[in-house]
């Protein structure tokens, strides 16, 4: 078949960019995505249904909110050693004091990877895993239209005040009644960039029309990008922050005689630093980051202090979810934090439980097509039957120890199964999608490849192009490499334990790509063999007309030569072939 040259390079100009889109896809795994936001607060599952007739629960709609007022205080790049290690008791000691002899619960909290600003808000607000995609994004942040827990705040009436990082104010327009945002752009600024959100704190904590106070340091990030983790510049940093959370705590306690629920502190941070002060990687240092809540709620500890459990970023807002009495977001992967409403009584805790699995489940059954085989699935289900067991025993007026043993199993049964939950749809986010990007590569250098056999003809005169598809479609080959590629489709697409976008294709769709790649495959073998028969059939010509000829290397008879083989002129006379005869011999 021939190809003049603009049909051939727009061929394959379309079938790299197949090729690029297949391999981008599996090296940016779309996150895990819910149905878009319908009803104000969204759907409210009832607790599931007792076993048997005549006993139904009451409970349908979304428990009220167990904290009045709620503070977070985000301090860019906090890593976790700098409140928890040498540093924090050093500079922070009303903070350390807290956290040992305090009425809080410090976690350590993990954020995935790319650790910058922007994916991480989305991550502390929306529960979700942003990608690697987000950081191109990052210096322009758009408007966040994922569900998310702002938007549900604002939905519900809450009232939100923010002061910080402009960027909030970019993802969440119009959902502050007020704010003042600071750029993070000019790094050599140390202090003003936190005077101008500290400056608002004293007038802020007399007023009463307020639910939710958002604070976004990013002064100890500045110094960490100049002068890295050590610098003699952060512990007075910290030293300021102390003051601040000291400042707000203080100004909730004395509130709270007042009013009939009491107030929470979260303190975390969006990301850490490495030993060089940047972030953005992988490395201990900027994964890991304190998260704090302190409450009047909870209980003063007591005993020795341990090292802090490890939680997801993405569980804060699940957590703070049902703190404020709102809908978890419906693209959260975090579990809850079950400390922090640990104070409450079975049937709340377990209802806290129920209403986040079944979120997650939900979330897994709209984008997993095998979601029923998922063990997180099966797990929840059992738990969910355990808790329709519990629930008529409650109902029933049943207080005996049965009843608590019964509860606490049921507890365990769904923290099990939100674990496992989390892990299935956190995987379809953080890990590459290996087939997808095999399958993409496959065509990309198969199209190179047919490219680069088509460049003696390309600079020859004639712009045509012999490409050899037409023999091969009908070849063994051809068939047999469909056949070989369709079973190893088969093979990967049945044991894939995460989700591959090409076997998400149908199987029809998947079936036109193999053949593609084993056409292209079959035309490249074909066009090489091609090649080296046209290479070799000059040679063979010229030495069958006689032993002599290989003692002719003269440029002109090798002309004459070729010239002979195509036939295009007659040979040359008797006399030229005598004079290049002697010309050969001088």
């Amino acid at each position: 078949m021939r190809l003049r040259s603009g049909v051939l390079a727009a061929g394959c100009l379309l079938l790299q960019a197949l090729g690029v889109a297949i391999f981008l896809r599996g090296f940016f795994p779309l996150a895990v995505r819910a149905r878009p936001r319908g009803g104000p607060r969204g759907e409210s599952p009832p607790e599931p249904a007792p076993p048997g007739p005549g006993t139904v629960s009451n409970w349908t709609k979304i428990p009220p909110p167990l904290f009045r007022k709620v503070v977070i205080v985000l301090i860019d790049a906090l890593r976790d050693d700098f409140v928890f290690g040498s540093k924090g008791k050093q500079f922070m000691p009303y903070t350390t004091q807290v956290i040992e002899k305090g009425t809080s619960y410090s976690f350590i909290a993990e954020a995935k990877p790319p650790t910058v600003t922007m994916p991480r808000i989305k991550a502390l607000m929306t529960g979700s895993i942003p990608g690697f995609i987000d950081v191109v994004v990052n210096l322009n942040s758009p408007a966040l239209l994922d569900d998310n827990l702002i938007w549900q705040a604002k939905t519900a009436g809450k009232r939100i005040i923010f002061y910080g990082d402009d960027t909030w104010v970019k993802l969440f327009p119009k959902h502050f009644v007020e704010y003042d945002g600071t750029t993070s752009f000019f790094v050599s600024d140390f202090t003003e960039v936190d005077d101008n959100v500290t400056r608002h704190l004293d007038r802020v904590l007399k007023r009463e029309d307020w639910d939710l106070l958002i604070l976004h340091y990013l002064g100890l990030d500045h110094i960490g990008h100049v002068t890295g983790p050590n610098s003699p510049l952060v512990g007075p940093k910290l030293r300021e922050m102390d003051n601040i959370l000291k400042k707000i705590h203080i100004s909730l306690l004395s509130k709270e005689g007042e009013a009939s629920l009491p107030s929470l502190l979260v303190v975390c941070g969006d990301h850490g630093m490495s030993e060089t002060g940047s972030h953005g990687g992988s490395s201990e240092g900027e994964v890991h980051t304190p998260l704090l809540f302190i409450s009047s709620a909870f209980e003063k500890r007591s005993g020795p202090l341990t090292q802090p459990e490890l939680v997801q970023q993405t569980d804060l807002a699940s957590t703070l979810a049902v703190g404020l009495g709102l809908p978890i977001s419906r693209n959260s992967v975090g579990n809850l934090i079950l400390p922090v409403v640990g104070g409450k009584t079975m049937r709340e805790q377990l209802r806290f439980l129920h209403l986040n699995g079944f979120q997650l489940s939900r979330l897994l059954e709209e984008n997993t097509p095998a979601y029923e085989k998922d063990p997180g699935y099966e797990q929840f289900k059992i738990a969910e039957k355990s808790h329709g067991n519990w629930i008529k025993l409650y109902l029933e007026g049943n207080n005996s120890e049965i009843l608590m043993n019964l509860g606490k199993k049921v507890l365990k049964q769904y923290l099990e199964a939100l674990k496992t939950l989390s892990s299935s749809l956190s995987k379809q986010v953080a890990q590459y999608d290996m087939y997808s990007m095999m399958v993409g590569t496959v065509i990309i250098m198969e199209v190179l490849l047919m490219l680069l056999l088509s460049v003696p003809k390309a600079l020859s005169s004639r712009a045509e192009f012999e490409v050899p598809l037409s023999p091969s479609l009908f070849s063994l080959l051809f068939y047999l490499m469909c056949l070989v590629l369709c079973a190893v489709h088969v093979i990967v697409c049945t044991s894939a334990e995460s989700l591959c976008y090409f076997c998400s294709m149908s199987w029809l769709t998947a079936l036109g790509v193999m053949m593609l790649i084993s056409a292209l495959m079959c035309g490249i073998l074909s066009a090489i063999g091609k090649i080296l028969e046209n290479s070799r059939l000059p040679v063979k010509e010229c030495s069958s007309s006689g032993p002599w000829l290989f003692l002719l290397r003269s440029n002109a008879f090798n002309s004459s030569c070729h010239l002979h083989r195509f036939g295009n002129r007659p040979a040359l006379p008797p006399v030229h072939m005598e004079r290049l005869l002697a010309k050969a011999a001088l």
